[in-house]
């Protein structure tokens, strides 16, 4: 009987040997998948030496270079992109969700504190000049606004609304909803709403074409804009929050407003309703020509500069199969918008709380 069990024991472990060789040249890794991993390993060790070298700058109060946040974000950029390489190589790797509600197969959990200082830094960088011209009611000036602009181009109130609760969703797609700010990455396009010079001075030309109407429809509101218009002559209209918002709105999107009976017919989801008039923002004429087609969400684009402005703002810019895309309808647009979700979602609580009040 004992023979037979110390034969047994033998022939199990000699399995075991026999069967380990093979387990272990299955589980090794492909060169693909050795690339993959080589190339994120790397991209993460230069983003947190990116991270650090400006925390140090900030820290030491040294001079940063022109459009410090460029290079903090083209690194974060490329730590997405690598992970989705990595993930698409080695399924395995795709783990927990996040709190930024990135996919994930595009993100590992485990690296979110960097991206909290990422932010972090971004708020040093882009903070106010000390001239800057702050409203106590920043989010209630964008959806007042908006209303006011949606009823002198003719809209129901219901429809009105809905033009607040988009505009509040850009501002957070903007700015997160901060007011004032500079931009880390860019020389031109500054404030609440992101505005360059000439955006600005076209949303104000646009402004004296309805202030009439405004008047007539919400007198408070026109006495509000007399007092901040006051304030800011002389000065930068983008740094004053109610100026930039309002010529802000004026210049992209109030045109627009007439169209948002038949957004919300064809998007009945608010954010995607954001999404949209955001992408007025970031592809301006092939998203009118979309809404003009009456098939907006098959409606597709293929030039390669459109695609290359739709990857300069996050939407089709990570990993290789993204990158490798040559067209896209919108309804793919939409979907690829995932950055934004969480910009979306915070506007919409924060829209619930002013109507609540």
């Amino acid at each position: 009987m004992g023979s037979r069990r110390l034969a047994a024991a033998f022939f199990a472990a000699a399995a075991f040997f026999v069967a380990a060789p093979v387990v272990a040249q299955k589980g090794a890794p492909t060169p693909r998948q050795s690339e993959a991993l080589a190339t994120y390993e790397r991209a993460l060790a230069d983003f947190k030496s990116i991270l650090a070298e400006r925390r140090r700058q900030i820290e030491a109060k040294e001079p940063l270079p022109n459009l410090p946040g460029q290079a903090l974000y083209l690194a974060r950029v490329v730590v997405i992109s690598s992970y989705k390489d990595l993930t698409d190589a080695m399924p395995a790797r795709i783990g927990r969700p996040n709190k930024f509600e990135i996919p994930p197969a595009y993100f590992d959990a485990d690296i979110e504190p960097l991206i909290d200082e990422y932010s972090k830094l971004f708020d040093i960088m882009e903070a106010p000049p000390a001239s800057a011209q702050n409203s106590p009611t920043p989010f209630k000036d964008v959806v007042d606004l908006a209303v006011a602009i949606a009823r002198a181009r003719g809209l129901a109130p219901e429809h009105a609304e809905a033009a607040g609760r988009i505009s509040l969703g850009l501002f957070f797609a903007e700015t997160n909803g901060k007011q004032n700010v500079r931009n880390a990455r860019s020389n031109t396009y500054m404030g609440s709403f992101q505005t360059g010079p000439s955006e600005d001075r076209n949303g104000r030309r646009k402004w004296e074409a309805v202030k009439g109407d405004i008047a007539a429809i919400d007198p408070a509101l026109s006495a509000r804009d007399d007092k901040e218009e006051a304030r800011a002559r002389g000065t930068d209209h983008r740094f004053n929050h109610w100026t930039n918002v309002r010529d802000g709105l004026m210049n992209a999107h109030a045109d627009l407003f007439r169209e948002i009976p038949q957004i919300v017919k064809t998007l009945p989801d608010p954010i995607d309703q954001m999404k949209l008039f955001e992408l007025i923002q970031i592809v301006p004429t092939p998203t009118r020509a979309a809404l003009k087609s009456g098939d907006l969400l098959n409606y597709r684009v293929s030039s390669p500069m459109i695609m290359k402005h739709l990857r300069n703002n996050s939407i089709f810019a990570f990993g290789q199969t993204d990158r490798a895309r040559t067209s896209a309808s919108f309804r793919e647009i939409l979907a690829a918008m995932w950055l934004f979700n969480r910009k979306f979602e915070r506007a919409m609580a924060k829209y619930e709380e002013i109507k609540r009040r």
